[in-house]
């Protein structure tokens, strides 16, 4: 695994166990709906996640770009769908999207070790 990936997944683990440990009621609360939204239901959990990571493409949030596609990875997701998810979420965000989407595709190589 590459460093990009090993220290993103540190420090979310870091900080997350940072503010867990504080013990505060809604926090704890919060991780647990965002836990629980991407497991199956109706939905795949794996249609959970590729909504999530155009949602993050569009809002920006690179992190949460790298958690959504950790995940995805985890669940199988092949180069070609990850490629979809990207025309989604340029159509739907715009042009300003564009240099995620490279970051996005950075991390990915990263978990499999291309590039």
């Amino acid at each position: 695994m590459s460093n990009l990936v090993e220290e993103f997944n540190s420090y979310r683990e870091k900080m997350n166990e940072r503010i867990l440990g504080q013990d505060h009621k809604f926090m704890k609360r919060f991780y647990n709906l965002d836990t629980n939204t991407y497991k199956d239901g109706a939905l795949p959990a794996k249609t959970k996640e590729y909504m999530g990571l155009v949602a993050s493409m569009v809002l920006r949030c690179d992190d949460c770009i790298k958690y959504h596609i950790g995940a995805l990875h985890e669940l199988g997701m092949t180069t070609d769908e990850l490629f979809e998810v990207f025309s989604v979420a340029n159509l739907v965000g715009g042009s300003i999207v564009i240099p995620h989407t490279r970051r996005a595709l950075e991390y990915w190589d990263a978990l499999n070790n291309e590039h």
